[in-house]
């Protein structure tokens, strides 16, 4: 085989082996895919547990990097804003529970972090990307509402400001 072909052939191939999940986006307004998973100390969380309250369920790549971590601890510093209007919050990775442990302590973070360590659910939340052999979470965030109905998404994220996004978004719903 020339040169020429291997190229294409190469080219081809690695098109094939890095193709993304795509998942169908859950929309606004309809029910949030349910899902069951454990957290930075193995309790099992899942969507059913959260009825009642607002959840804000956050998708990110990969703990204690430089977005991820901003995400994170503006999330934390905005957690005492967010309970006062009713939601809970959840990050979620497809870092283990002990990543998530160390990470939770580091920043002091108040919230729970799901170990998504297969990527379905982010799967089921169109959050996730599958380069064959990695595998990470989308900058992702879903408003979910008391009755489990998505009722805002966020598929495109800045760490620095989003937490006061999703804020200001909560804000606006409860002066409804």
């Amino acid at each position: 085989m020339n040169a020429w072909l291997r190229t294409i052939f190469a080219l081809l191939l690695s098109s094939v082996l890095l193709v993304p999940a795509w998942a169908e986006l859950p929309a606004v307004d309809q029910p949030a895919p349910g899902f069951s998973l454990p957290d930075q100390d193995g309790a099992m969380h899942a969507l059913a547990d959260y009825r009642g309250k607002w959840l804000v369920l956050y998708f990110y790549p990969k703990n204690d990097t430089p977005g991820c971590t901003t995400e994170a601890c503006n999330f934390r510093d905005g957690y005492g804003q967010l309970k006062a209007l009713g939601a809970q919050v959840l990050g979620v990775s497809v870092d283990d529970t002990a990543s998530h442990l160390a990470f939770a302590k580091k920043y002091k973070l108040p919230f729970t972090l799901l170990a998504d360590a297969d990527g379905a659910v982010a799967e089921r939340y169109g959050a996730l990307t599958n380069l064959a052999l990695v595998k990470f979470a989308k900058r992702q965030t879903f408003l979910i509402d008391p009755q489990g109905v998505i009722r805002e998404k966020w598929l495109k994220v800045d760490p620095d400001t989003h937490a006061a996004e999703v804020m200001a978004a909560l804000k606006q719903r409860s002066a409804r």
